[in-house]
């Protein structure tokens, strides 16, 4: 292999140095071959010019090395040339870049270039090196440093893998030749520009008949038609991919697909008996369920799911069928109660239909199946049964003791009929109205009903048989109380009768009504009229309106309330029961003052004026704490007026014995002056008296503080009187003028 590179290396460089002498050093050449020529002139001011022309040059060629080179010896690579290099051994080659030194070597006279390790171009394509030449003797370059590029030559080292494998797939049954299931895709390292190392071929090792794949694409494809998933749902493929096109010597890898057929409604239900038998006691509930019946569905998921029915009508009056969802069951429930004294057995035609069909496999169908059940009542003692299931019953009230309501009548169901005894539950009421005969059914009165205290009495009645006493049945009965005439009708007083001072003779006061505690069946009849036997009253009349009212109307004009402020009027009220009922009300009529319209102002009691007017407790307080003060302020002025003051002199012989005699002279008019001869009474009034000239007198004080206190009592009584109080009082007093 050696002699083959290195003769098509020297007709390559051969090539290149004829190439440039045609060209010139001004053509550019390619990365294969380089040649490069350098003179340098010194000139006078001490620089140096550089020339380039093609004198020199490189000579080598792009290398390529093959990978994985197994040997004890270095592969060799290429050489490296130089013009200059005369052979003489007086050019040193040196060698830098990606793996000089250690993956590449160069022999620095003869500059052969070798690899000294195995390489992989999966793990590096190319590498990038540096060469220059220097002059052994100078160590001056005699090329400059270039680059070029050794690259890995590929080889079939690499077999085909599949890096997501293994796959699942999933195809649905019964589907046709040639559908499709899954592509595979294999990848080979190999270089795929370099021959057919990388051109991989597909082919199918593990999964014939039933499948197929295309060599080129890798599709995987149905080969076998109607595959049915019942009988087999997983199929292992496996898929071989082979480089080199196939061919022989190829590297190879495989993959395994695991294909899942799918499920598609192609069986029908069936049910695994045709006849079927259940037992059921005839005390079983009804909507309880009472039994179930399963049909086999192969498929899977909706297409497995099914429905029941009853298809016959003897069953389906009886009985009715829904399907478990989870355990695709038909659960049997009851419908109507079972009588084993009746009918002892019933027959069902079961119906099982598969709820999701496909037209596409109707063919496989029809996608139903039926199926017998018989079904035996079993006997049970049971508890008597009432002959309805409520009863309502009627009696008057004010019936005697012991009158008969109404009877229950319950019989054992049992074809032993045993006899049956009664009761009344008194557990959910205290009071007891009614008795019953334990053996007859019979229902009577036990006290005096009174339909208004109470219309309706429910009572629960009890049976059951004597030869079980533990069974019993429960039956309500409810017993409606009918009325009788027993209540004399009444006035209705919800307003109070007022009569206004200025009424006219023929006018109506007010209209009346008229309640009764009885119930009429067709409406209630009232009629009014006044007591008989007693004298015409002069005041009002009664008029009766034949509507249940009655109309109060006056004789005479103008009622004073000072003169009679309250009148009594008794009325006589008869119902239209039989018997008939009267009641006497005696109305209460009250003159009031009204205005022009008609309409009432203020009309009530004295008694109540203070309450009316909203007074509080407080304010009431008030006003009698003010009246307490006013009067012991009048009963002091009163004691103060009548008080008199003690004289200061009591007679003439007292002031005579009180003077005192002097042997001065007196002083003529200048001794009255100055002396004041009040002095010579007494000292302690003399005092008194020089007080009071200050002041004002004591009666007119006295006068102007009671004025005063009168005046604020005044002031406090008008803020805590309301204005509608003294308003009323005004009138009453405007009333009495008159």
């Amino acid at each position: 292999m050696r002699k083959s590179t290195t003769s098509c290396l020297c007709h390559i460089l051969v090539c290149l140095c004829f190439i440039q002498r045609c060209y010139g050093a001004s053509h550019h050449i390619p990365a294969d071959k380089v040649t490069i020529a350098k003179n340098q002139t010194k000139l006078a001011n001490g620089e140096t010019e550089v020339h380039h022309r093609p004198k020199r040059g490189w000579i080598w060629n792009q290398f390529f090395v093959l990978e994985e080179h197994i040997g004890p010896d270095t592969q060799y690579v290429g050489k490296l040339h130089s013009n200059s290099d005369k052979g003489d051994g007086s050019v040193r080659y040196i060698l830098s870049g990606e793996g000089a030194g250690s993956i590449f070597i160069i022999n620095e006279v003869t500059g052969d270039i070798h690899a000294t390790e195995s390489l992989d171009r999966e793990r590096k394509a190319h590498y990038v090196l540096h060469a220059q030449a220097f002059d052994r003797n100078t160590e001056k370059p005699l090329e400059p440093k270039s680059e070029f590029i050794i690259k890995v030559q590929d080889i079939n080292d690499n077999a085909p893998t599949f890096p997501d494998g293994p796959f699942v797939a999933a195809v649905p049954e019964m589907s046709g030749v040639g559908t499709s299931v899954y592509q595979v895709t294999a990848t080979d390292a190999d270089d795929p520009t370099y021959g057919n190392s990388a051109r991989v071929v597909y082919s199918i090792l593990q999964g014939q008949p039933y499948f197929s794949v295309d060599p080129k694409t890798g599709v995987i494809r149905t080969a076998l038609a109607n595959m049915d998933r019942e009988a087999r749902e997983h199929y292992a493929v496996v898929i071989q991919a082979k480089d080199m096109a196939g061919s022989v010597g190829g590297l190879s890898g495989s993959t395994t697909i695991n294909i899942t057929l799918t499920d598609v409604n192609d069986n029908p239900p069936k049910f695994p008996q045709k006849n079927y038998q259940l037992y059921v006691p005839e005390s079983a509930q009804v909507g309880k369920p009472v039994g179930k019946i399963k049909a086999n569905d192969e498929d899977l998921g909706v297409n497995a799911e099914i429905k029941y029915s009853i298809i016959n009508s003897e069953g389906a009056a009886m009985f009715s069928i829904n399907t478990d969802r989870d355990t695709r069951e038909g659960i049997i429930s009851l419908k109507k109660p079972l009588n084993y004294e009746r009918k002892k057995t019933y027959t069902l035609q079961i119906e099982g239909v598969n709820s999701h069909l496909e037209p596409l496999f109707s063919y496989l169908g029809p996608f139903k199946d039926t199926a017998t059940l018989k079904i035996t009542v079993g006997d049970v003692d049971e508890p008597p049964v009432f002959s309805m299931d409520y009863y309502i019953m009627d009696v008057y009230e004010n019936a005697r003791i012991g009158r008969e309501v109404g009877a229950v009548t319950a019989r054992d169901p049992d074809s032993k009929n045993s006899h049956v005894r009664y009761f009344i539950d008194h557990s959910e009421h205290s009071d007891k109205y009614f008795n019953i005969d334990m053996d007859s059914g019979v229902i009577k009165t036990t006290q005096s009903l009174d339909r208004e205290d109470m219309p309706w009495h429910n009572i629960t009645v009890i049976a059951s048989e004597v030869d079980n006493p533990s069974l019993l049945s429960h039956v309500p009965v409810t017993v409606q109380v009918l009325d009788v005439n027993d209540n004399p009708p009444e006035i209705n007083k919800d307003k109070e009768v007022i009569v206004c001072e200025s009424s006219r003779p023929g006018q109506v006061i007010q209209t009346m009504t008229a309640v009764d505690k009885d119930d009429f069946a067709n409406g209630q009849r009232f009629s009014f009229s006044l007591p008989s036997g007693v004298p015409v009253n002069p005041n009002f009349t009664l008029k009766d309106n034949e509507d249940n009212t009655a109309s109060i109307i006056t004789r005479r004009r103008q009622f004073s309330r000072l003169v009679q402020e309250l009148y009594e009027l008794p009325i006589v009220v008869w119902d239209g029961g039989e018997p008939a009922l009267s009641g006497t009300s005696t109305l209460t009529l009250r003159v009031c003052p009204c205005q022009r319209n008609g309409r009432v102002q203020t009309c009530q009691d004295e008694r109540g004026l203070l309450s009316s007017a909203g007074l509080s407790t407080g304010a009431l307080i008030a006003i009698l704490l003010c009246i307490v003060i006013l009067l012991a302020i009048v009963v002091l002025f009163i004691t103060l007026r009548r008080s008199k003051k003690e004289p200061l002199v009591i007679s003439e012989e007292d002031v005579r014995e009180n003077v005192v005699t002097y042997d001065d002279e007196g002083g003529g008019e200048e001794d009255t002056e100055a002396f004041d001869i009040i002095t010579l009474r007494n000292p302690a009034a003399a005092e008194e008296l020089k007080f009071r000239r200050d002041i004002r007198p004591e009666a007119d004080f006295g006068k102007r503080k009671i004025f005063f206190l009168l005046y604020i009592f005044y002031c406090s009584i008008k803020s805590l009187i309301p204005y509608e109080w003294i308003y009323v009082k005004r009138s009453v007093n405007f009333y009495s003028e008159d």
